[in-house]
């Protein structure tokens, strides 16, 4: 099996490296997973979704009706790797506008929707969260609680969501809420488009282990949401919510940005000497980077697999969890031996004094506790491969 790009796939890898060189700053190192939404990052990363926009690359694959250029799904997939290699921010449109928002409105929503919604996102206009999680809500997701009741042309809202990312800089939500308190619990659920500045909505900021900010608690105090912004049936937005999370944990992210992060850490390992020998020559080193590399590589088949199943017409369901879960894990595999390899040293963090990678590697492994548990845990990424792709029966 051939697995290499054609030669138009190369080029057009060949054409984002150039135009980064050109448009990067000088000296930039990449922001890792969250730092696009903290403070003073901030500005950096409206300026490049906007140059993203421009070029047409930020819906890459999206129909012209839509806005987008039309072009082959794996075209998306090149340039997905590329701008996480490079650390690159403000591709997804806050959390899940391109991604997610976008192609389950193409699916589920009205043509009102998609007059409204998918065109902003094309031009780097309007940035989204997902509302989800609940205090009392994580991976039993259907259990979730804050209520949504019909009140003439509109529905009320009121509950509370956490662990929101970029709900502090995002104009639209997109909100799971209970229409139904009396049906089974995956089949009163319906799904919403809110505008985060709507009155009641409040966004209170929580800081994460590495001192970043990108995760929030969003309170919804009986806000008035039109009956316009339910996305597909009343009550049946579980299932939408499923197709939705698929496109989530198609995972293509992990192994670029793992690449990255072993290329400079060999880098590291090769010049820094240890006992009169670079640290690169010790073969416990050795086999821990070259166990992280081949790892990194199987993550990027099973993305590409999923990836060629959406250009297909088909959703993948089981072989998303299957690279959410593999992709995930490894991210925390990788930090964890780089650390053992850095040492003591690996401990200190960004700006502080002789700290190794700008101390990237001690952020990387807070941060990475929480991909393991972000858009569904690994326990629930089994259960799906377990019962849709081996058919086992539920236990």
């Amino acid at each position: 099996m051939d697995f290499a790009l054609t030669t138009e796939q190369e080029a057009f890898r060949q054409e984002i490296r150039g135009w980064l060189k050109r448009e990067l700053p000088r000296g930039f190192t990449g922001l890792d997973h969250g730092e696009e939404f903290d403070g003073e990052r901030w500005d950096f990363t409206l300026a490049m979704s906007r140059k993203l926009a421009r070029k047409g690359w930020l819906t890459l694959s999206w129909s012209r009706e839509y806005g987008g250029l039309a072009r082959p799904l794996m075209d998306t997939v090149i340039y997905r790797e590329e701008m996480v290699y490079n650390g690159v921010p403000g591709i997804d449109m806050g959390v899940g506008g391109v991604s997610w928002v976008g192609p389950t409105l193409m699916l589920y929503g009205t043509d009102e929707q998609k007059r409204e919604h998918l065109p902003p996102i094309t031009r780097a206009e309007r940035f989204w969260c997902t509302l989800y999680s609940e205090p009392g809500t994580g991976s039993d997701l259907a259990s979730l609680q804050t209520q949504a009741v019909r009140d003439g042309d509109d529905y009320v809202i009121r509950g509370q969501k956490i662990w929101t990312s970029a709900a502090h800089v995002s104009d639209w939500g997109w909100i799971a809420a209970r229409t139904d308190p009396a049906a089974p619990k995956h089949k009163g659920i319906s799904l919403f488009v809110v505008d985060m500045k709507s009155k009641g909505v409040s966004v209170r900021p929580i800081k994460t282990m590495a001192n970043l900010h990108y995760f929030n608690e969003v309170f919804f105090d009986d806000v008035r949401v039109p009956a316009r912004n339910l996305v597909g049936e009343e009550n049946h937005g579980w299932y939408t919510l499923a197709v939705a999370l698929d496109f989530e944990r198609s995972g293509v992210a992990y192994s670029a940005h793992a690449r990255r992060v072993i290329e400079e850490l060999t880098a590291y390992c090769r010049k820094t000497v240890h006992n009169g020998a670079p640290l690169s020559d010790d073969p416990l080193v050795r086999n821990r980077l070259a166990d992280a590399a081949i790892e990194a590589g199987l993550s990027r088949l099973m993305a590409y697999r999923v990836a060629v199943m959406q250009s297909q017409g088909k959703v993948p369901n089981y072989e998303a969890s299957m690279s959410k879960c593999f992709g995930t894990e490894m991210t925390q595999r990788l930090y964890r031996a780089g650390m053992s390899i850095l040492g003591m040293r690996g401990q200190l963090g960004w700006g502080e004094e002789r700290a190794p990678l700008e101390g990237r590697m001690a952020r990387g492994l807070l941060t990475a506790v929480s991909v393991t548990i972000a858009a569904g845990t690994s326990e629930i990424q089994r259960n799906i491969m377990a019962q849709r792709g081996l058919g086992l029966p539920r236990g």
